[in-house]
């Protein structure tokens, strides 16, 4: 049989192909999907859910000229498969490869880089407002957004604003997950709307009277206008959306490539914005990914997943900073009842689920929520309890008003534990969590520490926990250095120096602290005397550490995975000038003034020169400039 999808040139074909033709071409979307997970790790269970509607949409609008931003992002590869990247599939993922999500770089068919939830309904709305200003009302905007992200607080505000928008269409994908599944009130609401068989049935042929019937003239118009309030409330579907000013339309079975075509025309040039609700399974047409697409988010490999068990154990690998995370708070809560935990819809990804089933009292998954979350912790805190907000670094961005106003503005002592604190790999640009340290550190009150290796993890949140006011601890995505060092106590703003040079100090950080030994003890085989501080705290510094150091050596070089720009760097800097004694050589190695792309943590460590090699290469460089 002839592969359409290789030969596909232009998603403007798919007009052209009936059903059948297009449901055979799911069929080969789903195999280059599986093929995909032959070679690498990838999203997987949310593509495999969006197929058809990919290819619906693609065969209904013309996306050079109209408008479509798929929220999230991560359930982007059928689009790319259809918009002239077949060819470079192979390579998602990978350094110098096709990005992940939607990259304006890739396509004219992507708009934006989208990597958080939430922000579709805002953005498509903006395009539509200038498309109108600009005397283009001609185009149609479209939105894809999921159910788990539904609940952000930007959608409705999004929905609030939308007025009357004329081809304005938002797009519920409705597959009763998150990563994990979904958890609120809107969960519930979609719920009823989709096990509704009587709405279901009977709503478009109302729709059809209804539309006829007048809201406003004279009493027999008003009674009518009532009588149709009244069955459209009967019939409970969609008034929620009805309200804000949406023509809610489904909910309709999202695997049916004809149904969703006919729907489409439907709603195309409606006159006002409106909501279709599609009902999907994340997962669709690959029975394990159905049955598990937690698992199936970003699994392992396909070979992986199938190979032999070993036959004798294994040497357990060191674990990874999540679960040296994972495990102190489970301790904390176990050791102190007012201790809680809560996350923005990463259960899974923060390793949580040990907690959520033995203490589910005081486990709290807030839905992709993130500025609720954290005012949410500030009225615990206020209430007498200790709350840990355990989110991604790059997602708890989302929530910086609340972390100014309702945590440190009141000293409040919430624990911010950031997960994939620095790079992530090859999720890119959007999940890079590099601007933490600086984002934070303006915040008078807060307390900003970072563990240089595995074992620091539960004493810097034990020392939060005791600490009376806000405090944050920032972490990779990574397996955990350890040293054999005996670790002292976590002392408030106090440094650990672990060796002392003549010819210069590294001074790291964060993770990166292991690299930083390693680079010393290249550079030691060099010949130079260079000594490694785990400074523990960016905020507040080890000042008097920093002022010794500089009257001891000529050449001091900072480290961290986070932006050079108010970074780490920076403060040490800001201690350096305020002072009159004498000024040492600084060097900072961080994250530069621009966006990293994808690949691999070890990669993109080296390309910034802050892996052992990049960072004794700039000692070096450094210390002939402090010859000169």
């Amino acid at each position: 049989m002839t592969k359409r999808l290789a030969q596909l040139r232009s998603p403007l074909e798919l007009h052209e192909m009936t059903v059948r033709e297009l449901e055979g071409l799911a069929d080969e979307i789903r195999e280059a999907l599986c093929n995909l997970l032959t070679i690498r790790t990838a999203h997987f269970a949310s593509n495999l859910g969006v197929v058809e509607l990919c290819l619906a949409l693609h065969s209904v609008f013309d996306f050079r000229r109209d408008r479509l931003i798929w929220d999230t992002g991560h359930q982007i590869y059928p689009h790319k498969l259809v918009t002239g990247r077949y060819d470079r599939f192979h390579t998602i993922r990978t350094k110098g490869g096709l990005m992940g999500y939607p990259n304006p770089h890739e396509s004219e068919y992507d708009l934006f880089m989208t990597g958080h939830a939430g922000a579709s309904i805002s953005t498509v709305l903006g395009l539509r407002s200038g498309d109108d200003l600009l005397g283009e009302s001609d185009r149609h905007a479209v939105a894809v957004i999921g159910d788990g992200a539904f609940p952000s607080g930007m959608v409705f505000e999004a929905m609030n604003n939308a007025g009357r928008k004329k081809r304005l269409l938002m797009i519920l994908n409705d597959n009763k997950m998150s990563i994990c599944p979904r958890v609120g009130s809107v969960a519930g609401y979609l719920d009823r709307l989709r096990s509704n068989p009587l709405y279901a049935g009977l709503k478009n042929e109302v729709l059809k009277v209804l539309n006829h019937v007048p809201m406003f003239g004279d009493p027999v118009e008003r009674f009518l206008a009532q009588m149709k309030e009244a069955v459209k409330a009967g019939l409970h579907g969609g008034m929620l959306f009805e309200e804000l000013g949406f023509r809610y339309v489904g909910p309709i079975d999202g695997h049916d490539i004809g149904l969703l075509r006919k729907y489409l025309k439907m709603v195309k040039d409606a006159q006002q914005p409106v909501l279709l609700h599609v009902v999907t399974e994340k997962g669709h047409g690959f029975q394990p990914a159905a049955e598990d697409p937690v698992f199936f988010h970003t699994p392992p490999t396909l070979k992986q997943l199938e190979a032999a068990p070993a036959t004798a154990p294994s040497k357990p690998s060191p674990p990874v900073y999540t679960v040296w995370a994972r495990d102190a708070i489970l301790d904390a809560m176990q050791r102190d009842r007012r201790v809680t935990v809560m996350t923005a819809a990463m259960c899974q990804g923060n390793k949580l689920e040990p907690i959520r089933d033995a203490i589910p009292d005081r486990f709290f998954d807030t839905g992709i929520c993130e500025s609720h979350t954290v005012a949410f912790a500030a009225g615990q805190a206020k209430a007498g309890l200790r709350p840990i907000v355990d989110i991604y670094s790059t997602f708890l961005q989302r929530s910086y008003d609340q972390i100014f106003q309702e945590v440190t503005l009141q000293n409040l002592p919430v624990v911010m534990m950031m997960d994939r604190a620095g790079l992530t790999g090859p999720d890119g640009p959007t999940h890079h969590g590099v601007f933490d340290i600086a984002y934070l550190r303006v915040f008078p009150n807060l307390v900003l520490m970072a563990p240089g290796e595995g074992r620091e993890v539960p004493m810097m949140l034990d020392f939060a926990l005791k600490h009376d006011g806000p405090t944050a601890i920032r972490y990779p995505k990574a397996t955990a250095w350890e040293s054999d060092a005996v670790l002292p106590d976590i002392e408030l703003g106090k440094a650990h120096v672990l060796s002392r040079g003549r010819d210069g100090m590294l001074l790291c950080y964060g993770a990166l602290l292991g690299e930083c030994v390693e680079a010393a003890d290249q550079l030691r085989t060099g010949g130079f005397d260079v000594g490694v501080v785990n400074m523990r705290f960016a905020k507040p510094l080890d000042q008097a550490l920093i002022e010794e150091l500089a009257d001891e050596c000529p050449l001091l070089i900072t480290v961290e995975e986070g932006c050079l720009i108010g970074g780490f760097g920076s403060a040490v800097l800001e201690v350096l000038a305020d002072r009159d004694g004498p000024r040492p050589l600084v060097r900072r190695l961080g994250i530069p003034d621009q966006f990293v792309e994808h690949g691999s943590r070890s990669e993109l460590l080296a390309d910034l020169k802050l892996d052992a090699s990049g960072i004794a290469s700039t000692f070096r460089l450094a210390r002939e400039q402090c010859q000169v």
